[in-house]
């Protein structure tokens, strides 16, 4: 038997895994150490996911042993995984949403009286010292599916808690969080690392890798990269290791001037939190939008598309007065926005990729109501190699692509209504590094052809590395233009929470 390491509460040890033929994995190898934050990074298929399963013993290592807690093991079930104190946090929430909070936190591990009955009060006294452990406030008896995701992901807290786990996987755990609820997962991640629990934490988002983690990990194409403690690393280092890029050349820069002005907003305000609203988009640009959660952001590019009516102000295109009652106003008049949740509001994600990319087009190849199949064929394979998307075929169902693949659809589906103004809101959320490269390099391609972009992000770097232009909201009101050659991630973030307005 080979010697432990004491050091380390996990150790995976030289891992390999196949599937018809095709390495996952290639003798990686994984350490963490008790009471610490792992972060384990890389692209789409760098093979984070498939190292967790095998982990959580949802998938078997063909070579490679496990280490936990000084012990050594082949492979494990998924109950030994539990059993032995190791528990995972999917992105996708495993909850019975008609199910009590507490119902929820020991579903199948009900602590029994005599005869077997439910022990309805030791239920709920142990689940309210749960909830109180992460500093929590909940209400043990409401439905889990009346709860706020962000509550919801507390209660799969709290249910890795109540297994006694001592080490907890992450797994893109921010990606439906923003502003106060993320400060909050931070927050109990640290009291859990306190307490001397392991957490590894998986995320395309570095900012928070570094905000949070000791240590991490880089997987590419299967196999090891580096380790390295999160001190010794900058955010250009990181990068380059993920992708194989500098941070430099992840954002294609501007080749070109923007144009004439295509659409204009004037003192535009709406039922929601809009006020007096100002703003133009000229041709062949990008106009990065920041902002806190909450600011207004999402609703001035809803008031934009025709999804929330104005109560005073009005909107031009190309110097003409125009009135949006509904998104298909907009649409026709060639605007379009991709949403922020694609899966939710962008895709008809059990479809194949064919209805989700011909959706808005569909008159263009059908007659008295017969689609034209070949001519349907032919632009689902113009679409497929000008964006790069991997898939099968066009009958792939959407939901077994990748984020960047599915977020590809979403931008191609909108670019056949040959749209003048695009609207982005988080257009590279939830997808990795080298996806968003892609992304960026289509919306530059897309400036070259003429079309003028609003991007909506929270990643400042994203702000400033593509915009040609930034316009800052805070509660409801642009409070600052800036010019991201002369801006920083703190000045935008000081107008972002203040009413001052700056003006370039």
């Amino acid at each position: 038997m080979s010697q432990t390491d004491s050091s380390f509460i996990l150790e995976m040890r030289n891992i390999s895994k196949s599937f018809g033929g095709v390495n996952a994995l290639h003798d990686v190898s994984f350490q963490c150490k008790p009471g610490t934050v792992h972060a384990l990074v890389g692209e789409n298929g760098a093979g984070k996911s498939t190292l967790i399963k095998i982990l959580s013993g949802a998938l078997t290592a063909d070579r490679g042993e496990i280490i936990f807690k000084g012990k050594h093991h082949l492979s494990f079930s998924t109950r030994e995984a539990l059993n032995h104190g190791i528990s995972v946090i999917y992105q996708e929430l495993a909850l019975v949403s008609k199910m009590t909070v507490a119902e929820n936190i020991f579903l199948g591990r009900e602590p029994r009286k005599v005869f077997g009955l439910i022990d309805e009060l030791l239920l709920r006294l142990e689940a309210q010292q749960l909830i109180q452990q992460l500093g929590m406030k909940m209400d043990l008896d409401k439905e889990v599916g009346e709860l706020s995701v962000a509550y919801q992901q507390m209660v799969e807290i709290a249910k890795a808690l109540s297994k006694n786990a001592d080490l907890i996987v992450m797994d893109e755990p921010s990606a439906i969080l923003a502003g106060n609820e993320l400060e909050q997962l931070f927050r109990i991640i640290q009291s859990l690392v306190n307490r001397g629990v392991s957490i590894i934490y998986i995320s395309h988002r570095l900012e928070e890798v570094f905000r949070i983690a000791d240590v991490v990990t880089v997987l590419k194409d299967g196999r090891l990269v580096d380790t390295r403690p999160i001190k010794d690393l900058e955010r250009a280092e990181l990068v380059k290791l993920m992708v194989g890029r500098t941070l430099e050349e992840i954002f294609p820069p501007s080749t070109q001037q923007p144009g004439e002005t295509v659409l204009e907003a004037k003192d535009i305000s709406t039922d929601t939190i809009l006020d007096r609203v100002s703003l133009n988009l000229r041709k062949g640009e990008i106009v990065g939008l920041a902002g806190m959660v909450g600011s207004g952001r999402t609703e001035l590019a809803r008031a934009l598309f025709g999804a929330d009516p104005l109560t005073s102000g009005n909107i031009t295109l190309n110097g003409q007065s125009s009135v949006f009652d509904s998104p298909s106003d907009a649409i026709k008049k060639k605007i379009s926005l991709v949403p922020e949740d694609r899966k939710q509001q962008g895709l008809f994600i059990e479809l194949p990729i064919r209805n989700n990319i011909t959706m808005p087009i569909l008159r263009k190849f059908s007659m008295w109501g017969f689609l034209n199949r070949k001519k349907e064929n032919q632009i689902i394979e113009l679409v497929r190699k000008k964006y790069s998307i991997a898939m099968t075929s066009g009958s792939q169902e959407i939901q077994y692509l990748s984020g960047g693949n599915q977020q590809k659809v979403v931008l191609a589906k909108w670019l056949q209504t040959q749209p003048e103004v695009i609207i982005m809101d988080e257009p590279t959320r939830g997808v990795d590094v080298g996806a968003k490269f892609e992304i960026y390099q289509l919306m530059r391609q897309l400036n070259q052809e003429g079309i003028a972009i609003l991007m909506i992000s929270s990643e400042l770097t994203e702000i400033l590395g593509l915009s040609d232009r930034i316009l800052v909201m805070h509660e409801g009101s642009i409070v600052a233009e800036l010019q991201p050659s002369e801006t920083s991630e703190e000045q935008i973030i000081e107008y972002a929470t203040t009413r001052t307005f700056a003006a370039t």
